[in-house]
């Protein structure tokens, strides 16, 4: 193999091919460096004197299925500038690691299509080891996300994994991507992105959240000067609650057995849109006979398909009436849990007429949670929480199902 060769296939300049080894099915290469080469690993002088060497070996890029290590003998050296004696600087690894820099690129392109367990058992290499390249990729990308160009952005909490532990997230809507993760949920939670983001000058036009008075108010205080919208996912979501709340409620105050049979496993026919009804299930004949039998059950699910047709209103004043409109109606209906959820929307509609300015939601967000669902099943769960924050960081580049 000559010297060019090194260079083209491994990365490897400034040294020079010695011989090849096969040993125990591994293919070695030992590789040299001219004395003229040798650099203080302090101050970089070329002004130093050789004091011995010791020999070390590296992983490099494999070869077919044959795993490929380079051998070295690192010259010692004494620098007549600083007065200290160090090895040489070793330009193709980094510091304290037995792997060429080659070798980590490697290895994070085949973590861009499979697993962390995959790759170390396709490279006969350590599950440590590959997660040490894949964290110190992530750590010097995504270790401090940049904050400055944000405009429009997302806040919600999501749980991760099964004993309602949560965290903060705040996504990036121009992006795609996570700019911060906190620990646990509500305005505290948000403390350290606050300060962050009043140290990076950036100019946040809008934020898209929940009806949740936590948010709410950590965003007015931090954020004087941005819109806040309210999450058209999370409006219908509450609605959808009330519409469930109210079913059961009828169910149990049912007397009629036939009454009871027909409330019975409609609750999401009550919540699926019209067009999504299965015609071969029976699902339209089954909500009509439910609908007919329970007058304020047909009134709240034809107000709950009503309200969608707020975000389809021409512009923001037709909106407005619009909103109004509805809560009357709701109110009229004498149905204590809809005059309720009216009350909500009237007490919140700056925040939903908002939209109209700035048409945003958590949606985005919530396309990310299952992603992060994803990759919490395929890891089977994060030990290493700091690890688990910088994939949530890097979630936005995954190009496949696996992410674990």
């Amino acid at each position: 193999m000559s010297t060019s060769l090194l260079y083209h296939a491994f990365g490897i300049r400034g040294y020079q091919y010695v011989r090849t080894r096969y040993e125990a099915g591994a293919v070695i290469f030992a590789i040299d460096q001219p004395r003229e080469a040798y650099r203080c690993g302090h101050c970089g002088s070329p002004d130093v004197h050789a004091k011995g060497s010791v020999l070390r070996r590296w992983r490099g890029v494999p070869i077919g299925g044959k795993p490929v290590f380079l051998e070295f003998s690192i010259p010692r050296v004494f620098c007549w500038r600083c007065r200290k004696e160090r090895q040489v600087q070793v330009a193709f690894a980094a510091p304290k690691k037995h792997y060429t820099r080659s070798f980590a690129r490697y290895v994070l392109e085949w973590l861009q299509f499979a697993t962390l367990a995959d790759v170390a058992r396709h490279l006969n290499l350590s599950w440590d080891t590959a997660k040490a390249i894949q964290r110190r990729h992530l750590q010097r990308r995504f270790g401090r996300p940049r904050l400055k160009s944000l405009k429009q952005i997302a806040i919600d909490e999501i749980a991760v994994g099964k004993r309602h532990c949560y965290v903060t997230v705040v996504l990036d809507l121009a992006s795609g991507a996570i700019v911060f993760v906190g620990q646990g949920k509500g305005s505290k939670a948000l403390d350290p992105f606050w300060r962050r983001l009043r140290g990076s000058g950036a100019k946040v036009q809008a934020v898209a959240t929940d009806l949740s008075q936590a948010y709410i108010q950590a965003v007015t205080e931090n954020l004087p000067k941005a819109t806040l919208v309210f999450d058209r996912f999370h409006i219908v979501k509450l609605l959808n609650e009330k519409l469930s709340e109210l079913r059961r409620a009828l169910y149990r105050e049912a007397v009629d057995r036939l009454q009871k049979q027909v409330l019975k496993g409609t609750r999401w026919l009550l919540l699926k849109h019209p067009e999504n009804l299965d015609p071969e299930r029976n699902e339209h004949r089954r909500l009509e006979e439910a609908l007919v039998l329970n007058r304020s059950l047909a009134i709240a699910y034809y107000l709950k398909e009503d309200l969608r047709q707020f975000w389809e209103q021409p512009n923001k004043r037709r909106a407005g009436k619009f909103l109004r409109d509805w809560a009357a109606q709701a109110q009229a209906s004498g149905i204590r849990c809809l005059q309720q959820f009216a009350k909500t929307l009237l007490g919140h509609r700056s925040g939903l007429l908002s939209w109209y300015d700035y048409p945003i939601s958590t949606g985005p967000l919530e396309g990310t949670n299952n992603k992060i669902k994803t990759l919490q099943r395929q890891s089977y769960g994060f030990r290493d929480q700091e690890f688990f924050i910088l994939k949530l960081y890097a979630l936005h580049e995954s190009k496949h199902a696996l992410v674990g």
